[in-house]
């Protein structure tokens, strides 16, 4: 039986908000089986609780952010739950003393490192699928996202950037997690930003923790950062990091195909929305026998 996963301990760490620029503490805490991943806003008068959700991602300027009724926010949440599905975690509360989750170095690596240091476990209660049935196609000017069918769990996504930094390599990749890995493929790879954005985005009160130590900078010409790329595909492969986190906000394991063009926090969202008012589409689905279910799901390391 493919089982629910949880950590074995809590674990904190401190960094500063990508967007806010403010001091976080981010404590990862160990969940019941069924109660999925929720954020917990420690700081606030009357601390709140909220569950991750699609319909809650109601900011997407430069990250998925969770905006709850009455205005409480979580920001930048895409790179921690990318690491959650990458390690197949179900189960987990994120304590924060601040609206936003710490961007650490730009990527889900630290936060990988934070679980597997805390040691993955998993629960007595089988793990659940959605399987996607029929395409689900969301479509605006140029940019377009899809669900397809899959027997496993694959990303094909395509950027479109007229830039020398850009053209250096391709600006498409495929990762189907049957015969690669997430850690290696995907998890270093960091978030991205031109100079001339900048000025720009802190006048919005976005970007304003950004530095060359938690990004990857790009001027006119060049990439800023003194130590360059970490892959030479490195801009394509963040952009499906974040849909694999943009993803897992759905709650659940997705086994189909995504694929995308200029896709962006936004339509992601929009796909899962769309996905979730359209019953016929998809259906849950769990694995008595651990064999039954998709190669993409064996590689998912566990500690026990």
């Amino acid at each position: 039986m493919i089982l629910q996963r949880t950590l074995k301990q809590a674990i904190s760490a401190t960094g500063v908000g990508l967007h806010s620029g403010e001091r976080v503490r981010l404590t990862l805490v160990p969940a019941e089986p069924n109660s999925g991943i929720s954020f917990y806003r420690s700081d606030l008068p009357e601390p709140v609780t909220i569950k991750v959700d699609p319909l809650l991602v109601n900011d997407t300027r430069l990250s998925s952010t969770l905006v709850t009724a009455t205005g409480v926010r979580v920001g930048t949440i895409e790179h921690l739950m990318s690491a959650f599905a990458g390690l197949g975690i179900d189960n987990l509360v994120v304590e924060v003393t601040a609206a936003e989750v710490p961007i650490m170095d730009g990527s889900s690596a630290p936060f990988i490192y934070l679980l597997q240091t805390a040691g993955i476990v998993e629960q007595t209660v089988p793990k659940k699928f959605i399987r996607i049935k029929q395409p689900i196609v969301v479509v605006e000017d140029d940019k377009w996202v899809r669900l397809d069918p899959h027997n496993g769990f694959k990303i094909t996504l395509s950027i479109e950037f007229d830039h020398p930094a850009f053209n250096l390599a391709p600006q498409k990749v495929e990762i189907d997690f049957a015969n690669h890995s997430y850690i290696d493929e995907l998890s270093r790879a960091r978030t991205f930003g031109f100079m001339h954005e900048v000025e720009s985005m802190r006048h919005h009160g976005l970007g304003l923790g950004g530095n060359l130590e938690n990004a990857v900078v790009i001027d006119d010409e060049f990439v800023l950062n003194p130590d360059g790329l970490r892959f030479p595909d490195e801009f394509v492969r963040h952009k499906i990091l974040d849909a694999v986190g943009d993803l897992y906000v759905v709650g659940h394991p997705i086994i189909g195909a995504f694929s995308g063009h200029k896709s962006g926090h936004a339509l992601n969202n929009e796909l899962l929305r769309k996905l979730l008012i359209t019953p016929d589409a998809w259906e849950y689905v769990s694995f008595s026998d651990p064999q039954d279910a998709p190669s993409s799901f064996h590689r998912i390391p566990v500690e026990v």
